[in-house]
């Protein structure tokens, strides 16, 4: 199926709230919106690296929260910690922690990924305590809602829904389209 068979666009632009890998000027944007404790997402995650290596620069890769939390009751947290990461610059680092350690999403599992990424563990577990970034994973949520998604990996090429196979050929059938 084509991508604009769906009819769901993303209503929140790619800017300069999001986490994105890959140039500006990429003629492809590919937008997950994710959980890090979702098995799928889990799946999807080497695919999206092997996409991103195939395509290189025309490619631009962006990560939106979405953690389902009533299946998964560590999703909301990672989500955060990946937020707090991010104010040290290490957004993508603590992206791939969690994902390459999804069956340890503890408190203490993502106080430990902290360090050792080297963050202001002080900082990070301040701000988890006090729910600084939930706000920020809830506007994810909300856009993610209000364009359609209602599960986990949901893909957006260049703004369309993605409603194909999303292993690695799936995906790059229908980035070529476009």
């Amino acid at each position: 199926m084509k991508p604009e068979a769906t009819g769901f666009h993303l209503t929140l632009a790619v800017g300069a709230r999001d986490h994105i890998q890959g140039s500006s000027h990429a003629a492809l944007t590919l937008v997950e919106y994710g959980d890090y404790e979702c098995p799928h997402c889990g799946r999807a995650y080497p695919i999206v690296k092997a996409v991103q290596k195939r395509l290189g620069n025309k490619l631009r890769f962006v990560f939106r929260n979405f953690p389902l939390v009533t299946m998964h009751p560590h999703a909301e947290a990672a989500a955060e910690i990946s937020e707090a990461a991010a104010g040290e610059g290490k957004f993508w680092e603590m992206h791939d922690a969690l994902f390459e350690n999804q069956g340890a999403l503890e408190i203490d599992d993502l106080i430990v990924y902290a360090t050792n990424l080297g963050l202001d563990v002080g900082r990070v577990a301040s701000e988890l305590e006090r729910r600084v970034h939930l706000p920020k994973v809830r506007e994810d949520v909300t856009s993610g809602s209000h364009s359609g998604v209602n599960g986990t990996p949901t893909f957006f090429i260049n703004g369309v829904r993605f409603e194909g196979n999303w292993d690695e050929e799936g995906l790059l059938a229908a980035l070529s389209r476009h």
